[in-house]
C-alpha cells in the first residue's frame, strides 16, 4: 500500500514538474528523479529502467531505455542491432537542463501516443553524477540564471567526471562503460550548460574534431547532421552555433573548435566511431529557455536519426572498416592558423572602470546586439603519426590497465609464449609533469619515446595479448601508445617504471668512472665532447659521473622501459 501511494505521488510529481518546467524554475533531486523514472517504467511497457552499477556516492546509476524489448538481454541486444541514441544527463548536476528536457520529452511522447515508427532505441542516463546530485544548493554557480536549486560539479570523490573517461578513477565511469558498450550507441549526446562570453545564442554544441574522425563519420556529422539540425532548429526560432571557444577575451577576436580529447565524454565516445555531441546552453539565459532549447535539440536529433538510420549505420560500419585498413595512426592534433569566418550574433562590449577594483572591466551591452562575421579557426592537423603494430603485450602485473581495457570492450587473451619475429618495447625519453594535481593526477605531457629491443624479453604467465585487428582499435591505440595526449602513461599508470631504483655513491664511483673512461675510448670521446659543448655539464661533477654511470653496465637496464611491448611481426 505504501509503495503504491508513493508511486502515485511520484506520478503526480512528474506531471507537475513537466507543466511547471515550462513556466517554472525547478529541477528534481536524485531521489525524485529516479522515482519518476521508476513510475514511467512501471506504467509503460515501452520504457525500461535498469540499475547499471554503483556510483562513488554508493547509490546506483540507472539507464532508462525507450523502445526496448521488455527484457534486459533482448533490450540491450536490440540497442546494439538497431540505430541507438544515448543521452547522458547530470554529469555536472549544476547544469540540469538535460535532466528536465528528457522528462518533458518523454511526457510529450506519451501524450502524443508513443509514436515509435522509425524511432531509434533511446538510452537515457537520468543522473550520472549521483554524488553531485546529492550536494544541492542555490549558490555554487554564481553566474547562472536558475534553477532555484541544483547539484554540484564534483562527485563524491570531488572528481569532475567529464575528465574521467580514460583514467576511470570513479565507479561511475565503470558503470558508464557498461552502459555505453551495452548499447553501442550510434549517436551520443552529453547535456551541459556553458559559461564564458555573453552572446545572443541560447544553444551551442561541440562536435568532434573532423580531422581526427574516420571520413564517413566526419561527413555524416559535419555535412549532413549539423546542417539538417541547424535548419530544423531555426524553424523553432532557435539559433544553433558551435561552442563559443574564445581565442581572445571577446568573440570579435575570434573563436575556435574545441579539442575534444578522449578524457571528455564525447571525445571518448568518438573513439568508438559514435557520432558525438556536447550540448552547451548559455548559463546567462533563463532556465526555461535553456531547457526548451535542449529539448528541441534532442527531439530533432531523434527525428533525424529515424529518417537517416540506414545512412548512420552505414557510416559507422564504414568507419570501422577504415580504421582496420590503416597502417599508421595520426595523433597530437593541434589547431592550425588557418582562419575562416562565421556569422555571429553577439553584443557590443566596452571596458568601463570597475566600481570594485578601480580598473578596467569587461562589460557586454545587451541593448546593443550585433550580427557580424568574426574569425573562426576550425582546422586541426596532426603533429605526429605512429606505425600500428599487429599486437600489444601488456605485463600481467598492470591489472589497472587490463581491467580498463576489458571494461571498454577490448578483447584480450593470455600471452602463451607464441614466437613472433619482432618485438619492440617503449623506453621513455622525456616528459613534462604538471606542477599541481589535475583531477587527482600529475598528468604528463610533451612525451617522447624510443622503441628499443626488449631487455631480456621476460614475458611471463599472466601477460596479455591485445590484437589491434578488432573493432575498438582507435581506443586501443589512444590509451596504449604512450605519446597520445590521454594515454594511460599520460595519466600516470606507469609512473613506477620511470623511477630509477638503483644508484651510486659519487665518492666510491669516482675511481670506477676513471677506469671506464680508460677502458672505453668511445665513451671517452662522447664524454669529452659533451664537456666541451655544454658549460652547465662541464661545471657539474655529479652530472658528469652520472653520464658515465648511464653508459656503463652498472646502470639499471630496465629504467624507463614501459611494460608495453609491440609485436610488428
Amino acid at each position: 500500500m505504501r509503495l503504491r501511494s508513493l508511486f502515485g505521488i511520484v506520478c503526480l510529481s512528474l506531471s507537475f514538474l513537466s507543466n511547471a518546467q515550462l513556466d517554472g524554475n525547478t529541477t528534481p533531486t536524485y531521489h525524485e528523479l529516479i522515482g519518476m523514472y521508476r513510475t514511467l517504467a512501471a506504467d509503460h511497457a515501452e520504457i525500461e529502467l535498469y540499475s547499471m552499477g554503483e556510483s562513488d556516492y554508493g547509490l546506483p546509476i540507472y539507464v532508462c531505455i525507450l523502445n526496448g524489448a521488455q527484457d534486459s538481454i533482448r533490450t540491450f541486444e536490440k540497442a546494439r542491432e538497431s540505430t541507438t541514441l544515448m543521452i547522458n544527463n547530470g554529469i555536472h548536476p549544476g547544469e540540469p537542463d538535460g535532466i528536465n528536457a528528457c522528462l518533458i520529452w518523454i511526457q510529450n511522447w506519451i501524450n502524443e501516443g508513443k509514436k515509435t515508427r522509425n524511432m531509434p532505441v533511446i538510452g537515457i542516463i537520468p543522473a550520472y553524477n549521483v554524488g553531485g546530485m546529492m550536494n544541492r544548493s542555490s549558490s555554487s554557480r554564481a553566474n547562472q540564471e536558475g534553477p532555484n536549486e541544483y547539484g554540484f560539479r564534483g562527485n563524491a570523490q570531488n572528481l569532475d567526471l567529464n575528465r574521467d573517461f580514460i583514467k576511470m578513477d570513479s565507479k561511475n565511469m565503470f558503470a558508464f562503460a557498461k552502459i555505453f558498450h551495452g548499447l553501442d550507441p550510434d549517436v551520443f549526446i552529453d547535456t551541459h550548460v556553458s559559461n564564458g562570453a555573453d552572446y545572443q545564442y541560447v544553444l551551442t554544441y561541440i562536435a568532434s574534431v573532423k580531422e581526427r574522425m574516420a571520413p564517413s563519420v566526419a561527413k555524416i556529422t559535419h555535412e549532413q547532421f549539423i546542417p539538417a539540425l541547424t535548419k530544423s532548429l531555426s524553424k523553432n526560432k532557435t539559433d544553433l552555433i558551435s561552442y563559443v571557444n574564445l581565442e581572445g577575451d571577446v568573440p570579435e577576436k575570434g573563436m575556435s573548435i574545441f579539442n575534444d580529447l578522449p578524457r571528455y565524454s564525447m571525445g571518448y565516445a568518438s573513439l568508438f566511431n559514435t557520432i558525438s555531441f556536447t550540448i552547451e546552453t548559455h548559463m546567462l539565459k533563463p532556465f526555461k529557455e535553456r531547457t526548451e532549447a535542449t529539448r528541441f535539440f534532442l527531439e530533432l536529433t531523434i527525428d533525424w536519426m529515424g529518417d537517416n538510420s540506414y545512412q548512420i549505420e552505414q557510416a559507422r560500419e564504414e568507419a570501422f572498416r577504415y580504421d582496420r585498413s590503416l597502417f599508421t595512426f595520426p595523433y597530437n592534433f593541434q589547431l592550425t592558423d588557418q582562419k575562416d569566418s562565421i556569422l555571429f550574433k553577439g553584443y557590443e562590449h566596452s571596458y568601463p572602470i570597475s566600481r570594485v577594483t578601480g580598473l578596467k572591466r569587461l562589460k557586454y551591452h545587451r541593448d546593443q546586439p550585433f550580427e557580424k562575421f568574426i574569425p573562426y579557426y576550425q582546422t586541426y592537423a596532426p603533429n605526429s603519426t605512429i606505425d600500428i603494430p599487429h599486437y600489444y603485450v601488456i605485463g600481467g602485473q598492470c591489472t589497472n590497465v587490463i581491467d580498463r581495457l576489458k571494461a571498454n570492450d577490448v578483447e584480450v587473451e593470455p600471452y602463451l609464449g607464441k614466437k613472433y619475429t619482432v618485438f619492440e618495447q617503449y623506453k621513455m625519453q622525456e616528459f613534462e609533469s604538471s606542477k599541481r594535481p589535475y583531477e587527482g593526477h600529475f598528468i604528463h605531457s610533451e612525451m617522447s619515446t624510443e622503441l628499443v629491443k626488449p631487455y631480456r624479453l621476460m614475458l611471463k604467465e599472466g601477460d596479455v595479448l591485445v590484437s589491434t585487428n578488432q573493432r575498438n582499435r582507435r581506443f586501443i591505440l589512444s590509451v596504449l601508445e604512450p605519446e597520445m595526449p590521454d594515454s594511460y602513461f599520460a595519466w600516470n599508470f606507469f609512473d613506477s617504471y620511470v623511477q630509477q631504483k638503483e644508484y651510486f655513491s659519487s665518492y666510491v664511483f669516482e675511481d670506477k668512472a676513471a677506469e671506464l673512461l680508460t677502458d672505453d675510448p668511445e665513451l671517452k670521446i662522447l664524454f669529452d665532447e659533451k664537456k666541451a659543448s655544454n658549460k652547465e655539464f662541464r661545471e657539474n661533477a655529479n652530472a658528469q659521473l652520472y653520464f658515465i654511470y648511464q653508459h656503463s653496465e652498472f646502470y639499471e637496464p630496465t629504467h624507463n622501459l614501459l611494460p608495453i611491448f609491440r609485436i610488428v611481426m
